[in-house]
């Protein structure tokens, strides 16, 4: 079943992207640029996200972004889990613009059916006088996974569910195309060993995009932990997080295939408990696609 679904989104996708030619990303995503391209500020990335994490652009006020981001399990389990085909997660998401400098979102993902919330806040926009853009992201989100059996007395508290992701996104366009991302983050875990761990995760990210040609781009993304570093999840060891990314605009769509060794899809699993490892060849394949829709027009339109 799951590789059948895979099939279907796969195909949809393909075909959309192909045939897509009445909306434009560039009219719906940071659209300021398109309508006043004089006064306007650049444009740093395309799309709202790097590859699992976001980049410093906001849709447009009234703007829906549908996304599915898909993960395989690891390659390296060969024939016997069809090189990962057979153990896949998915996310399921909405991101909302409210205005050209605010956005939300939410999503649901099958890994540990966890539910998320975040927020997007453009702070800075590149001008020629302003180096650089920045922006502030939130997220929140909560493990539904069954309660584990606890000792007689104990209770499983909401709390002990509950993650939170707080970053800065620093970014700078400094070609046509080479656009690099500096993301100083925070990843608060309420439920950890105190005694071996801390609950606070601090983690340094760059990510980037390199414009091939107008609709191709080669991403990337790595997390470097500064504290945690031997955090453990489910009894194993947890590694940084690095994904690349081969990129797809057509339309209003954007669609990414992605080699990673991390399988989650929210900021607390693959920034603090990535459990697989490049080095060993734990790699998942996958791919993420977004449908932007415009559904309420600008004033000005």
């Amino acid at each position: 079943m799951t590789k059948k679904i895979f099939l279907f989104l796969l195909c949809s996708a393909m075909y959309t992207i192909a045939n897509a030619q009445d909306d434009s990303m560039e009219e719906m995503i940071d659209s300021s640029n398109v309508q006043a391209p004089k006064k306007a500020p650049i444009k740093v990335f395309t799309a709202t996200r790097i590859i699992n994490g976001n980049s410093v652009a906001n849709l447009d006020a009234g703007v829906l972004d549908f996304r599915i981001s898909h993960r395989f399990g690891k390659l390296s389990e060969g024939s016997q889990n069809f090189y990962g085909l057979d153990d896949a997660t998915t996310r399921v998401g909405l991101d909302y613009g409210i205005t050209k400098w605010l956005m939300v979102g939410i999503g649901h993902s099958v890994l540990n059916k966890e539910d998320d919330g975040f927020m997007k806040i453009a702070l800075l926009r590149q001008r020629p006088r302003m180096p650089v853009s920045l922006s502030y992201g939130g997220e929140i989100s909560e493990q539904m996974t069954p309660a584990p059996t606890l000792p007689a007395g104990d209770k499983w508290l909401l709390d002990y569910r509950l993650y939170y992701t707080n970053q800065l996104l620093i970014a700078r366009k400094f070609t046509d195309w080479l656009s690099l991302q500096l993301m100083p983050t925070i990843v608060h875990y309420n439920l950890v060993d105190s005694a071996k761990f801390s609950n606070n995760t601090i983690a340094i990210g760059i990510g980037g995009r390199i414009k091939i040609t107008k609709l191709l781009s080669v991403t990337g993304e790595y997390y470097y932990r500064l504290t945690n570093a031997t955090l453990l999840y489910d009894g194993l060891p947890t590694y940084n997080a690095l994904s690349l990314g081969f990129e797809i605009e057509s339309g209003g769509h954007v669609f990414q295939m992605v080699l990673t060794n991390s399988q989650g899809l929210t900021g607390r699993s693959f920034i603090g408990q990535t459990t697989d490892n490049w080095a060993k060849g734990q790699l998942h394949f996958g791919f993420n696609i977004s449908r932007v829709f415009r559904i309420i027009k600008p004033k000005d339109g």
